[in-house]
């Protein structure tokens, strides 16, 4: 009776995504092209739909996916060769169909992974899913790829609560073809047994992504595509500061910062907790650990923007629901839900967004402050502390 009823409500809540996905979809279809900078080149509202369609014409062309091609979309492709050959679905589509398909994708996958998650009560999963689906519009009117980073994670961490190594190591490799950052979610095998076979299973997933493009162009043409590919992402990375850590500083205190060295803290406060073995086998400290990664990749992330935030908000919501409610909690999620999720919408006015907002990187401050408080649950870590979940002892 009980399972009936979470399928039912399962159901109810996939068929309003759907609905509102469709919505979105259509908005970024129908409106009018757009302009990006001084040359007055028109595109469309969907141009990063454009950008990932676009590739695999590219690729079985045996042009190089890491160039400009201002006829067709603005701005640089960024993904894996083999981001480009997965793509060969929903290029042949009507722009609309796959439009909307890529959107749906990218919204289904982070919900079923967040309803799968083990959360004691239904209530506490609607809670999760509707402090996300803000954060989950902005994606999906910028028709990114964040929402299907954050769902990958999320089912890595759930295939190795499963005791499934072979499908939590695809779905991080999955991730890392898509966006290099997700490299840091091999950090979750380290809580599991068998580290030797998700070492392998690791790998072989990697070096199947690596040669998969081989199905379509030849050994030299993708080496130099990684070689190409390796070339824009340092530039790339090297150029900018985003909605971090990063930029806070360099916004907030106007210092020269080395971001290498910003990085390297931010990188040891995130491993710091791993120290802490005698608490692998809890879950409310692996849920932590999840929690704290997710919010990591995005705010030490010197390309993040406004977009990237569905990955950092789902590991807010992971982090504070399941909890006992306390007034410092409550305060960091109320500034986080006005200041991230809302900071970008209409609720202000555009001259506080322009003027403030965004040089300030207004939208990233909350999420740095709730990662900080992630930390220190996680270091002082107490297994009373998340109580909203449903527990259970990790298979050994």
């Amino acid at each position: 009776m009980k399972k009936n009823l979470n399928d039912h409500l399962l159901s109810v809540v996939l068929i309003f995504l759907i609905v509102v996905v469709f919505a979105f979809s259509l908005q970024s279809y129908l409106l009018n092209a757009k302009t990006f900078d001084s040359s007055k080149i028109e595109y469309t509202h969907y141009n990063n739909y454009i950008i990932f369609k676009q590739s695999f014409h590219h690729l079985i062309h045996r042009q190089d996916l890491y160039k400009l091609y201002p006829n067709e979309y603005w701005d640089y492709f960024k993904y894996s060769p083999a981001f480009a050959l997965l793509m060969a679905p929903l290029s042949v589509l009507p722009d609309f169909a796959g439009l909307f398909l890529w959107n749906l994708f990218n919204a289904l996958l982070l919900t079923i992974a967040l309803w799968k998650l083990p959360f004691k009560t239904n209530r506490i999963k609607l809670f999760v899913m509707g402090f996300v689906i803000v954060e989950l519009i902005t994606a999906l009117q910028n028709v990114q790829s964040n929402a299907l980073m954050a769902g990958f994670i999320v089912f890595s961490f759930l295939f190795m609560e499963k005791n499934k190594p072979a499908l939590a190591t695809l779905f991080i490799v999955l991730s890392v073809f898509v966006k290099i950052f997700g490299v840091v979610a091999v950090l979750l095998l380290v809580f599991y047994p068998d580290k030797i076979k998700s070492a392998l299973y690791t790998l072989g997933w990697t070096v199947l992504f690596l040669l998969f493009p081989l199905v379509v162009i030849s050994p030299s043409h993708l080496l130099f595509l990684y070689q190409s590919w390796a070339h824009l992402i340092l530039n790339d990375v090297n150029a900018s500061l985003g909605l971090s850590v990063m930029g806070w500083i360099d916004s907030w205190l106007n210092i020269e910062i080395a971001k290498n060295a910003i990085l390297t803290i931010g990188t040891v406060l995130l491993v710091l907790p791993l120290l802490k073995f005698s608490f692998y086998s809890k879950l409310e400290f692996r849920l932590l650990f999840l929690s704290s990664l997710l919010i990591w990749v995005v705010i030490f992330n010197p390309k993040a923007e406004s977009p990237t935030f569905v990955i950092a908000i789902t590991g807010v919501a992971i982090w504070f629901f399941p909890q006992k409610l306390t007034i410092e909690n409550l305060f960091l999620l109320v500034l986080t839900f006005v200041f991230t999720e809302l900071s970008p919408t209409d609720i202000f006015p555009k001259v506080i967004r322009t003027n403030y907002f965004i040089p300030y990187v207004v939208k990233a401050v909350p999420c740095i402050l709730v990662w900080f408080k992630v930390i220190y649950d996680i270091i002082f870590f107490k297994p009373e502390g998340l109580h909203q979940l449903k527990l259970k002892t990790m298979k050994t």
